[in-house]
């Protein structure tokens, strides 16, 4: 059924994008944007029943966000070495199926061992990001990518406009309810990719088997972090990530704690990420990409970036949400043009055969930032106050642009 699409999409070198596999791409996306946004607003209100102290609450958010990102960390070489030898399509949909299950623990609940439990399953397949990356590379010529990856994350923004706001509304009539609906969205995903999910990557193009070293993530990730050409853009994107990945942790406890939000007013903020993902890619980037490079393009978005943390900060001194408001607002526009810049660097570094090993090394590079970050924040949090981890961002962000535009960065 899929060898003509097979040898079809094994090629990168035509100037065309075969629209079928396009759109299933970024309907792929799209679900998951919704899928993962969907359970924010409501985790701290499902971890408060089995903890005794607000601190306690916001150090066990922080923990589940890093418990996660260690399983993503561990599996994403793996998962990428395994789309390289055995195809995209596979990996793709057994990673989407594990993080329904994911979901669906999480929502059960009743002790707070099954929610890292579902939280565990979900991070072991989070590898699903790193595969639709290199799918995406599969069908676009390099010199395209860094514009269709601009349309992903406008794509993820949309679900993520829909899946925070849906679940802060959802969570009146019940906290688990929006766990069960991210549960049956990726189930819905699972269902159409095994119907019109066309393979991308050709028989030819596969690794012949997987020596053991691509499975280990450190020895990965070492391999990637040697790379000339990439060393410096990994380093900087790990500074970036790790206040990226506390915010991420403590967004929801800090905007309760701060300001008494509820669910609703705190899935509405979250959308915003998505707003000025659909703003910035519609309007901006295909203004910037005719005039920057991705270089540049990445640096705007740190520069962005830090100026949003400093807002957010300001705005847990003074107790002053529209700061806060403003500041998301920033920061969000920064993030949603250095993601598209970065991929766009990443991809362009290698062959279609290696795009799994460099997507799943750079999702392990994210992910260890994300182990790290959130359990920073959250220790900075309950210990220097709230506004602690947004000052660790303007430090970290500085030493990332720094460390970017140290050397002139070459890619292919």
């Amino acid at each position: 059924m899929f060898k003509n699409k097979l040898q079809k999409y094994g090629r990168n070198t035509e100037q065309s994008v075969d629209k079928k596999a396009l759109v299933f791409g970024l309907l792929s996306v799209f679900l998951c944007g919704i899928g993962f946004t969907i359970i924010t607003p409501v985790v701290p209100f499902l971890v408060q029943p089995y903890v005794s102290k607000p601190e306690e609450q916001a150090i066990v958010v922080t923990l589940l966000t890093s418990v996660y990102a260690v399983c993503v960390f561990l599996a994403a070489p793996g998962l990428g070495a395994l789309s390289d030898r055995y195809g995209r399509r596979p990996i793709l949909l057994i990673c989407l199926l594990g993080s329904a299950i994911g979901y669906l623990i999480f929502g059960i609940g009743g002790a707070l061992w099954i929610l890292f439990v579902g939280r565990i399953i979900e991070g072991i397949t989070g590898g699903s990001i790193s595969t639709i990356f290199a799918f995406f590379a599969d069908i676009i010529p390099p010199e395209q990518r860094t514009k269709y990856f601009g349309w992903m994350s406008a794509v993820v923004g949309v679900g993520t406009v829909i899946g925070p706001t849906f679940g802060g509304l959802l969570a009146k009539f019940g906290y688990s309810i929006p766990m069960y609906f991210g549960a049956i969205i990726t189930l819905l995903n699972v269902v159409y990719g095994l119907f019109f999910m066309p393979e991308s990557l050709g028989i030819n193009k596969r690794l012949k088997e997987i020596p053991f070293v691509r499975l280990n993530p450190f020895t990965q990730l070492a391999n990637i972090l040697s790379m000339k050409n990439l060393k410096r853009l990994l380093i900087s994107a790990f500074l970036l990530w790790l206040p990226n990945g506390s915010l991420q942790a403590v967004f929801a406890q800090f905007t309760l704690d701060t300001f008494s939000w509820n669910p609703a007013r705190i899935g509405l903020m979250f959308s915003i990420m998505g707003i000025q993902d659909i703003i910035s890619q519609a309007f901006i980037m295909p203004r910037l990409l005719k005039k920057r490079s991705d270089q540049e393009i990445a640096t705007i978005g740190m520069i962005s970036e830090m100026l949003g943390y400093s807002l957010i900060a300001a705005s847990a001194l003074f107790s002053f949400y529209p700061l806060f408001i403003i500041g998301m607002f920033i920061f969000a526009f920064g993030d949603s043009i250095f993601g598209p810049s970065f991929n766009g660097m990443v991809s362009k570094s290698v062959d279609s055969g290696e795009q799994g090993r460099i997507q799943g090394g750079s999702q392990s590079i994210q992910a260890l930032a994300r182990i790290i970050g959130p359990i920073m924040g959250g220790q900075i949090y309950v210990s220097l106050g709230h506004a602690a981890p947004a000052f660790m961002g303007v430090i970290l962000l500085a030493a990332a642009i720094f460390v970017l535009n140290k050397r002139k960065y070459v890619y292919r």
